[in-house]
C-alpha cells in the first residue's frame, strides 16, 4: 500500500481503532490529521512522535468548530484525501431504562458528527475530483444484535446507510465511499465493556468474547487500520458502497450449539 503525498483525517485517532488506523497510515507514508475530543490527543501524538502526524481537539458534535478546523487544515495542507469517520461511543442500556440524553448522545456523535465532519470535507474532495472516505460502522447493527444495544445498534446501521447513499452521490466525483464493519476488536471500548460486566474479572469476560469467535480471538486495532489504508488506497479503487466485515468470522456461525 501507498499514502505517500496522500492528507488523511481520522477522527477519534487519540486511541482504539483510531490510533491503529493511524499508526497504519503513518506507516504507509501518509500526512495524518487527528481529530479527537479527548484529553488522550495530547499523549498519543507525544507518544507517536512522527512530525507527520497533528492533531486538533475537537467536538465533533460542534459543526462550527469542525468547520473552523477542517478550514485551517486546507489551509496548512492544501488538501484532503482521506476521511476516516472512527470517532463514537457506545453506552450499553437497556431500552426500557434509556433516557433520551443517552439516546442523543449516540446520535450526536456517531451520526451528526460524521455528517458534520464528512459535509465540511467533502467540498475540497469534490473540487480535486478525487477523495476515499471510510466510515466507521459495526456489525452490531447491520448484522447482530445484543440487549443494550439499542443506541448504538442504531446508529451503526444508519452508518452504513450514510455510506451507500454517499458513494451514490459522490462516485462521478471521483469519490469513493465504504464502510468498515468490525467485530470484537480490543479497544478501550471492549476493555470498559468488560470493567462494566465483571469488575472483579474483566480478562474473564474477554475470554468469553474470544471464546464464541471462530478464530479464537479479538482483533487488533492494526489490522482494521490495515483494513482502512487499503480502503483509503489507490489499490481499492474499484470498490466504493461497500461494507466490509472484518470480525474473525463472528457473525459466520449458524448456531453456537451445533457443529461437527
Amino acid at each position: 500500500m501507498n499514502l505517500e503525498n496522500k492528507v488523511a483525517v481520522v477522527t477519534g485517532g487519540a486511541m482504539g481503532n483510531g490510533l491503529g488506523i493511524v499508526k497504519v497510515f503513518l506507516k504507509y507514508g501518509a500526512d495524518v490529521v487527528i481529530l479527537d475530543y479527548s484529553d488522550e490527543l495530547a499523549d498519543t501524538l507525544k507518544e507517536l512522535n512522527n512530525p507527520k502526524v497533528s492533531g486538533y481537539k475537537v467536538d465533533i458534535r460542534d459543526k462550527r468548530m469542525v468547520d473552523a478546523v477542517i478550514n485551517d487544515v486546507l489551509a496548512k495542507k492544501g488538501k484532503i484525501d482521506i476521511l476516516i469517520n472512527n470517532a463514537g461511543v457506545a453506552k450499553l442500556e437497556r431500552f426500557v431504562d434509556m433516557q433520551d440524553d443517552v439516546r442523543d448522545f449516540h446520535l450526536d456523535i456517531n451520526i451528526k458528527g460524521s455528517w458534520n465532519v464528512t459535509k465540511a470535507v467533502v467540498p475540497n474532495m469534490i473540487k480535486n475530483h478525487y477523495g476515499k472516505i471510510v466510515n466507521l460502522s459495526s456489525v452490531t447493527g447491520p448484522i447482530v444484535a445484543d440487549a443494550g444495544e439499542v443506541a448504538y445498534a442504531t446508529t451503526k446501521a444508519a452508518l452504513l446507510g450514510f455510506t451507500k447513499a454517499l458513494a451514490m452521490e459522490l462516485v462521478k466525483d471521483g469519490i469513493n465511499v465504504n464502510a468498515i464493519m468490525p467485530g470484537y476488536i480490543m479497544t478501550p471500548m471492549v476493555e470498559g465493556i468488560a470493567k462494566d460486566t465483571d469488575a472483579s474479572n474483566p480478562d474473564s469476560v474477554v475470554k468469553g468474547i474470544a471464546d464464541g469467535i471462530p478464530m479464537g480471538r479479538l482483533g487488533t486495532i492494526e489490522e482494521l487500520g490495515e483494513l482502512a489504508a487499503f480502503l483509503a488506497s489507490d489499490n481499492s479503487s474499484y470498490i466504493t458502497g461497500q461494507g466490509i466485515v472484518i470480525d474473525g468470522a463472528s457473525t459466520l456461525p449458524e448456531t453456537r450449539s451445533v457443529g461437527v
